[in-house]
Order: C-alpha cells, then sequence, then structure tokens
C-alpha cells in the first residue's frame, strides 16, 4: 500500500482549513485517512503559534513505515526541523518573461544612447 502525508480540506467556502492525514496514496484527498496528525490554517498569521499543528512523533512513525510526505507537508516539517532542509532548484524561476525581457532590452538601449552621445 502507498502511504501518503498530506493535507485534507476542510472548512467552507472561500475559508480553508486542512488536516495533516495519514492516508493511502489512492484514496481522495479529502477522503478516508488512517490517522490525523495535525492541523494547518493559512488564514492565520504566519508567525502564529496555531497555523501549523503536527504530532512530530507519529509523523516520524508513519515516515518509519514507509509513508511519503507531500511537498507542502515536507516544507512544514523541515521548518519545525523534524527533516533536514532539501536543496531546491528551480531555474526558471529567475528568468524574466517575454514582456519583461523586451522592456529590459528597450530600457539598456536607452540608457546606452546617452553613453553614446557623450562620447
Amino acid at each position: 500500500m502507498a502511504m501518503k502525508i498530506r493535507l485534507a480540506r476542510g472548512g467552507s467556502k472561500k475559508r480553508p482549513f486542512y488536516s495533516i492525514v495519514a492516508t493511502d496514496s489512492r484514496n481522495p484527498r479529502d477522503g478516508r485517512f488512517l490517522e490525523k496528525l495535525g492541523t494547518y490554517n493559512p488564514l492565520m498569521a504566519k508567525d502564529a503559534e496555531g497555523r501549523v499543528v503536527m504530532n512530530i512523533e507519529r509523523i516520524n512513525h508513519w515516515i518509519a513505515q514507509g509513508a511519503q510526505p507531500t511537498d507542502r507537508v515536507a516544507r512544514f516539517l523541515e521548518a519545525a526541523g523534524a527533516r533536514p532542509k532539501k536543496e531546491r532548484s528551480n531555474p526558471k524561476s529567475a528568468v524574466p518573461g517575454k514582456a519583461m525581457a523586451e522592456r529590459a532590452a528597450k530600457k539598456a538601449a536607452r540608457n546606452e544612447a546617452p553613453a553614446a552621445a557623450e562620447e
């Protein structure tokens, strides 16, 4: 059985609230789960204590059983110090889009024009 530690959405429309659960990966996101391991409330301030509440001991138990945390849960565990920080690389995030590249080229051309006139 492929186990996952992931978020299950609760809360009403436009008021999300998530439970951190251990479940079979084939179950639906908000469907049946084996154990509730914590909560995540994205509406709280980023520095609030109750924003992410996890039972680290039980999460480590499920990881030892072979459960894989999703990306978001893995980031929560890294922030809590339960897992080592993973090096992430997104080389395309630093590359500007088409429109921004065109604007930068125009700006560079304008800046070079007065410099050429001074010489």
